[in-house]
């Protein structure tokens, strides 16, 4: 992915108020893992573990404020960090508390 302006310290959107199921708050702090890395790599464009077609579908709900989905294993889980359409919230969360 190309870099974009937008946003701070390379953020290719705004994140909004950031929230995370009880999952994903639970594993990380089991594994003594923070999510901020996490977040600055959805930020940034970073979409991790997502099939291609989804990383097209990302990087054109960037640019046309679409829904965003990233997937990163932490520490051998599989977290989904999701960013709604109108960029007033992202979530953490697990794949089947979805």
């Amino acid at each position: 992915m190309s870099p974009k302006s937008g946003g701070s310290r390379g953020s290719l959107f705004p994140l909004g108020q950031i929230v995370a199921t009880r999952g994903v708050m639970s594993h990380l702090a089991q594994c003594s893992i923070g999510p901020v890395p996490y977040l600055a790599r959805h930020a940034r464009g970073d979409w991790g573990l997502v099939p291609a077609e989804d990383v097209k579908a990302n990087d054109l709900a960037v640019e046309h404020g679409w829904c965003i989905l990233s997937a990163y294993d932490i520490a051998g889980v599989r977290v989904w960090i999701i960013t709604e359409a109108d960029r007033s919230v992202t979530t953490l969360l697990l794949p089947d508390e979805y």
